[in-house]
Formats: C-alpha cells, structure tokens, sequence
C-alpha cells in the first residue's frame, strides 16, 4: 500500500570525498581497515563494500596511494575488465592495525550527523498524510466502532504520541500493529552515523526490513548508486515494539568495548517509524520513569544520548510514540505526565452486536458453521455469569477451543450448547479454590 503519492526525497549520492561530509583521516582508515579484513583489491568492490560511488573510492586510493599506504599490484584483473588492483603496503598495514586498534569499524561509510538530520526532515514521520481509508484498509481485519478510527487517523497523523488504554484483550496490539500497516510507505535508513569521530550502527535487519532487490551485476548497481546515497538502505518506516522486557538502558547507547564501537537505541533505530510500548506498567521500571525518559524527545523532538567519554549529544527524535495499557492512565501517571502525551484513547471490549459480528467473522474464517442454539447458550447462558463484559480475543478462542474438541472427539467441526461450555471452562480459572 503506497501512502504517498510523492516518494520521499533521497539523499543525493556525494560524488566526492568532501561531499561525504566525512574527514579525510577517518575515511582513509576505513579504507584501509576494510581492505586489510576484507581483503579487497579492485576499486568497483571497495565502492561496492564502502558504500560510495566509484570516484570517491578512486579519490580515496588516490590518496592511500601518495600517503605510501597503497601500491598498485602492477597486474589487470581477468575478470575485471581494466581495473587495476592495489594491496597495502607494509605502512598501509601497520596503519590498518592501528586503526583497528582504535575501533573495528570497517565497511561502509557513516553519515554524518548533521547530513543524517537533514535526510531525517526530508522523510518525517510528522509529514505523513493518513486518510481514514487507509487507516480502514489496515484495521480492515478488526471490528472496530467507527469512533475509535476518528479518534486514530489524527492521533497517528499528528506524527506524536498516544496513549491507549482498556481492558486486556481488545486488541490494543492489534491496533498498533494496524498503524504499522497503514504508514506504508517508505524512507532511507543509514546503515551508520558518525559523530566527534564515533560511529553508530543504526541500519538494523532484525528491526528494518529492506525494499532493495538484491544487487548483483555491476551495470545494475551502477545504476542504483547514482540514485542516491547508499550509504543509506531504502527501507519500509520502521517499527521497534516492545513490551514488560523494556529497560531504561534499553533506550541508551550500547557500547561494544571489544570493537570499540555503539550501536543506536532502540528509539534512534524507530526513527521516521513507529515505536511502541505495549504493556505498560509491566516493565520493573514504574510507567512514570520511562514516559519521564520520553519527555524531552515527545516536546522538542530531539533526544540526548552519552558516549563513553561522558559527552552528551542531540539526536534527532522523529518517531510516532504508542504507548498500550492494560491499566488507568490515572493510577500509573501523574498529571504532567499525561499531560505530555497527545492523544489518550480507550480501547474498550466490543458491544454484544460487535462481538456477534467478530464471533460470525471468526467462525466464517475457521469454517466452523454458525449454531443458533450454541450463541443462545453463549449469550443467554454463558456471559451473564460475567455481568455480559464481551472482549475482542474471546471469539478466536472460543471457537479454537471447540475445533481442537472435536479434533479430539473425531467429529466434524460444529458448535452447540455442549461445546460452549467445554471451550468456556478453558477461558476462565476457577478462583473459589484459591486459599486464602
């Protein structure tokens, strides 16, 4: 689902070493860290490995090459056309090892901060535009009552924060997830950033997932490097969910001191995406400390992150906040808290039609044919003996419960009155044997 009609601006590729924004010294030495663990040669590769287009690779050997830290092989490739090779030279090696001694970082070049912070403007999760078709097309597997949407299309439009709040079990999750869906569209992530001589590794696999098609002959990668900066990956907007496993030093710099090297927060690696925090009130943090730790990124849209030395530095904070609890707003934050997040929405259990229509949904999707008697004895019956308080999981479970019955009993999926009352006491745990 394509959001914008207008894709996002790329970074333009830098065609020469200044234009990287980069010091001379810092891309040298990963160059020559790259060569010396990759055990490169060839000009094209070197571009391909460091993310830069092939004149400033050539700009770099250059240079590698009057500094005496480089020598050509004196022999042509066979498989490579003209290209010339170069190996390090007994100083290139020496300076290699130095530099690795200083940091492993090798590979592709980082973005420096203030490039990054512009790239970051040009993509904002702040300029989205999000219709209520869209926002319907990725709920479009929810029932949801049709004031909830009013209430979500400004909310995840506006780029800021939310609260959602209810009942456990009524998709709050869900509805997360849907917002995910529905941005749609996508933005270039650098793979690292620089800044005061430190790198970062932001691009993350496992958190990014790439739009790129694999690469693999040289015309077409020709091709796509004159597109844009790829030191950068094109990328769906990201998003970082997590849940009671969520620590304050989760959301700080983490440094590798065997490498010598930090890799970007989870916060920097949701950046132009969506960060959520389900289950609220869950962490071993309390829910005031981490929306205090929110604070000053969710006002002013930057955050501050240390380095090792104890310097402090800004980083861009462009990322759409959800946080999800199960409890009132009012009995985990205090009123300046709440007062900071933009949009408090309640998610609450359905209306009996709405559950109806999600039991009917369910049923439809798992093949299992609707029974009169069995939702009488459901809604007659059954849901009485909890004063009729209806919550969105409990179709899906109901109905799983009574395929895997008759599974058991080797009959054909169905539903009836008995079923209801098997699958039922599987919902519920009887607490009148609980000791006091």
């Amino acid at each position: 689902m394509n959001m914008q009609a207008t894709a996002v601006t790329a970074p333009p590729a830098p065609r020469t070493m200044a234009e990287t924004g980069l010091s001379m010294v810092m891309m040298r030495d990963i160059l020559l860290k790259t060569m010396f663990r990759m055990n490169l040669e060839l000009v094209p590769d070197i571009a391909r490995i460091c993310c830069v287009q092939v004149s400033v690779a050539q700009e770099l050997v250059d240079l590698a090459r009057s500094q005496r830290l480089l020598e050509a092989t004196g022999t042509l490739h066979a498989t490579s056309g003209s290209a010339m090779g170069y190996q390090l030279t007994d100083a290139g090696k020496a300076r290699a090892l130095d530099a690795l001694a200083q940091s492993e970082y090798f590979g592709a070049m980082p973005v420096p901060m203030d490039s990054y912070r512009e790239q970051i403007m040009r993509q904002s999760i702040r300029n989205i535009t999000l219709t209520r078709a869209q926002l319907t097309k990725a709920m479009g597997h929810l029932i949801l009552p049709p004031a909830l949407l009013d209430q979500l299309g400004p909310a995840v439009g506006s780029g800021r924060s939310v609260l959602m709040y209810g009942p456990p079990g009524n998709g709050k999750s869900s509805i997360s997830n849907g917002i995910r869906d529905a941005l749609g569209d996508r933005i270039y992530v650098p793979l690292a950033i620089e800044y005061s001589g430190q790198v970062i590794t932001v691009y993350d696999p496992i958190v990014h997932s790439s739009a790129e098609a694999a690469v693999e002959d040289a015309t077409t990668l020709r091709r796509n490097a004159n597109r844009f900066d790829t030191r950068y990956v094109l990328c769906d907007r990201p998003t970082v969910i997590t849940g009671g496993e969520l620590t304050l030093e989760m959301l700080d710099l983490t440094y590798n001191p065997t490498a010598r090297t930090y890799t970007a927060p989870l916060q920097l690696k949701s950046t132009g995406g969506v960060f959520i925090v389900d289950d609220l009130g869950r962490q071993a943090e309390p829910p005031q400390k981490l929306v205090n730790r929110w604070i000053v990124p969710l006002e002013e849209s930057k955050d501050i992150l240390t380095l090792q030395s104890g310097e402090k530095f800004e980083v861009p904070f462009d990322t759409l906040v959800i946080f999800s609890t199960n409890f009132h707003p009012n009995s985990i934050f205090d009123k300046a808290a709440l007062r900071r997040i933009f949009f408090k929405i309640k998610i609450d259990g359905p209306s009996q039609e709405n559950f109806l229509k999600i039991f009917a949904l369910v049923a439809r999707k798992k093949r299992v044919p609707l029974n009169e008697k069995a939702l009488i004895h459901l809604l007659k019956v059954k849901y009485p003996t909890i004063d009729n308080v209806y919550a969105n999981y409990q179709p899906v479970f109901l109905i799983d419960q009574m395929i895997a019955i008759c599974e058991f009993e080797g009959i054909p999926h169905q539903m009836s009155p008995e079923l209801i009352d098997r699958a039922w006491a599987n919902m519920f745990v009887d607490d009148s044997e609980v000791e006091h």
